[in-house]
């Protein structure tokens, strides 16, 4: 894979990937290349990881800080306090296809076979706690690890505050409104 630049020809060695596959879909973009093609290059985040790491994840993880969160084709019956959950499709970004409080008829629409591509989460509720000039803002803060070969404890390495005043984060969710958005985190230790 190459770019051109000044006239030559410059061989792509890495790419850093932050694509959001659903949105580019949504879109219509259409890159110069397959990302599924065996490019000779090297990935900073291939495509495909963000699907190991992401909402997949989080009905194996149990602890008190995690919401309980099953695969809706696991589950016996969601609970009935419905108000409390979100149905979430796994491999969708920025909220799309998020159901609040999920009926029976939106569980329904989702046939037997795809419904190990969804979950049903415990919703968690955001306190408007940031003083901005615009009012109180929620907060969501999020934090990577990585494990070192050299050390077995997670080392975090970045991390992405959304703030936000509506039912979900996200700039899609808060269009209009200022104070909103990504922003970064700093922590010592």
């Amino acid at each position: 894979m190459y770019y051109e630049h000044q006239s030559k020809q410059v061989q792509v060695e890495r790419i850093y990937n932050r694509m959001i596959v659903d949105e580019i879909m949504r879109k219509g973009v259409k890159p110069p290349f397959d990302f599924r093609e065996e490019l000779d290059l090297e990935w900073a985040g291939h495509p495909n990881w963000y699907f190991r790491i992401s909402k997949f994840s989080i009905p194996f993880l149990k602890h008190e800080c995690v919401p309980r969160t099953w695969f809706l084709d696991e589950l016996d019956a969601v609970p009935d306090d419905r108000e409390n959950y979100l149905l979430k499709p796994l491999y969708s970004f920025a909220g799309v296809g998020i159901k609040f409080a999920p009926t029976d008829t939106d569980i329904a629409r989702i046939p037997a076979e795809r419904r190990h591509e969804y979950i049903i989460q415990e919703r968690i509720a955001f306190e408007p706690v940031i003083e901005t000039p615009h009012g109180l803002t929620q907060a969501e803060i999020r934090i990577m690890y990585i494990w070192l070969d050299s050390d077995p404890k997670p080392t975090p390495v970045l991390t992405l505050v959304r703030m936000g005043r509506g039912k979900m984060m996200g700039v899609d969710h808060n269009r209009n409104l200022e104070w909103v958005g990504g922003s970064a985190g700093m922590w010592v230790e």
